[in-house]
């Protein structure tokens, strides 16, 4: 608990600096997030899979990776020759699948895999460093290297480019709004000194804040006391991104939905969620620093946000729509054998968890964005 005592005390140090004597909650979220040296994703705690606090489709046996690399292959395959191709993945944690990507073009698609060029852009040193170890066979192969945001944004315009993320977005710090009847209010956090604990203060949204012209947007009627997230930094980053293209695409693979079942009635208390030890809450203040917190992408704000910087919205498919298209069903495999822990049998399993309805592949989205001549 002494990353949390200390994580807490920089919080609180922040909000004696502001003249509200409180924070954004955007801004408590990117602490608890982001900070270098407290912050849950630039920790060295384990964050994935069974010792950590939730699984990805990546934790179900690398057959995601291998369904992308296909997808990556088909674009690299223009009328008959391969186009050299850089793919450039964002947030990549632990580099899973990275791995698993680069894993099974070397295999199965060897003549893709020698003129492919795989960048990471990663925040997070720690992550960087098990990225190192899990991809130095293919950065010995010269296939792999890594990136500060700002390196690759001063390299562009990069062409034949395919930009993706997995489970990025729904973890950058956002914005939460309270409506009081039919004004909306800026949700922001203060130290209670007496009860020793973070609670929320209502803030006046300023007339020319970029979160009224985002709640302009939204298709329906705030209701009384309903809560939003608004995730101006997913569009900020979209905008850069579409900059830095001169042509390629940007795959975004998160779990959300478009803007009407964002805002639904059924919503009113947003989709804010924090996840430790594979428990789901919805207490952002219970542990700052040591659990995930995120919320669902709104996909209808992405496609528009790319439309300002060239980026058409291509299509928009569930997970399981995703998988299926680009050959999930192909991985399944024929098998006489009654062992239920045969290798067959396990990968057949794994197939099925990809898409079972109550997992993630309906709840999960993939939405492609495209710019300029394809591939």
């Amino acid at each position: 608990m002494v990353e949390n005592q200390r994580l807490q005390e920089v919080i609180i140090e922040r909000m004696k600096m502001s003249s509200e004597q409180a924070i954004s909650f955007r801004e408590y979220m990117e602490l608890c997030l982001y900070h270098p040296d407290y912050g849950y994703y630039c920790s060295d705690k384990e964050k994935v899979g069974k010792k950590g606090d939730f699984y990805t489709s990546t934790s179900i046996g690398g057959l995601f990776g291998e369904v992308l690399a296909q997808y990556m292959a088909g674009q690299a395959r223009i009328n008959g020759s391969i186009k050299r191709l850089t793919c450039v993945e964002w947030g990549g944690g632990n580099g899973g699948l990275a791995k698993q990507l680069l894993d099974e073009l070397k295999l199965n698609y060897s003549d893709v895999y020698e003129r492919i060029h795989y960048i990471s852009v990663e925040i997070s040193p720690h992550h960087q460093s098990l990225q190192a170890t899990s991809l130095l066979e293919h950065e010995a192969a010269g296939r792999v290297r890594w990136m500060s945001e700002e390196q690759w944004l001063a390299g562009g315009p990069w062409t034949d480019t395919i930009v993706f993320s997995n489970e990025f977005v729904d973890a950058l710090p956002v914005h939460r709004i309270q409506m009081l009847k039919d004004e909306p209010m800026e949700i922001w956090v203060e130290w209670e000194e007496t009860k020793a604990c973070f609670q929320e203060k209502l803030v006046a949204i300023h007339a020319e804040s970029p979160l009224r012209k985002y709640l302009q947007h939204i298709p329906v009627q705030l209701h009384h006391r309903q809560r939003l997230e608004i995730n101006l930094e997913a569009l900020h980053w979209i905008s850069r991104i579409g900059h830095a293209l001169g042509n390629g695409q940007l795959l975004s693979i998160d779990y959300g939905d478009c803007a009407e079942e964002i805002v639904a009635e059924h919503r009113m208390n947003g989709t804010l969620m924090c996840y430790q030890n594979h428990t789901a809450a919805d207490n952002p203040y219970a542990a700052p620093g040591l659990q995930d917190l995120t919320a669902h992408v709104n996909f209808t704000a992405l496609a528009e946000a790319g439309l300002d910087v060239g980026l058409e919205a291509e299509i928009l498919l569930t997970q399981k729509q995703f998988l299926v298209s680009n050959g999930l069903l192909d991985k399944l495999q024929n098998t006489s054998s009654t062992d239920p822990f045969s290798p067959a049998a396990r990968r057949n399993r794994a197939v099925r968890q990809l898409l079972l309805s109550d997992q993630m592949s309906e709840l999960f989205k993939v939405l492609v964005q495209k710019k300029g001549e394809p591939l």
